[in-house]
């Protein structure tokens, strides 16, 4: 194990990624995010199957600092529900991997 995870999240705007993705690296939960391009995304809320624009992000943090990560983005998202789920990291280039527990506090 690397001792490195990514956290992915979805946000409703390329605003609000940027903003709580800064917050992150800002505050050292996480040393780096990804934001990606727009997706549509496809699903069920309060009975009806809703479709919309989303914004994923792509957060590296250290394992150990998964849950504060995820608890600080779902605290700061716009969303009751946000989609908000940590990957272990299994194999990495070691260089990268040492980078990211050093960013992240």
């Amino acid at each position: 194990m690397t001792g490195i995870a990514t956290v992915y999240a979805l946000f409703p705007s390329a605003d609000e990624a940027d903003r709580i993705g800064r917050m992150m690296i800002e505050e050292r939960l996480a040393a780096c995010v990804n934001i990606l391009a727009p997706c549509r995304s496809i699903y069920r809320w309060d009975g009806a199957i809703e479709t919309g624009e989303e914004v994923p992000a792509l957060f590296k943090t250290r394992a150990d600092g998964c849950e504060a990560l995820v608890e600080r983005i779902a605290a700061l998202h716009s969303y009751a529900v946000p989609a908000v789920m940590a990957w272990p990291i299994d194999s990495a280039l070691p260089a990268y991997a040492a980078w990211v527990k050093a960013m992240v506090s």
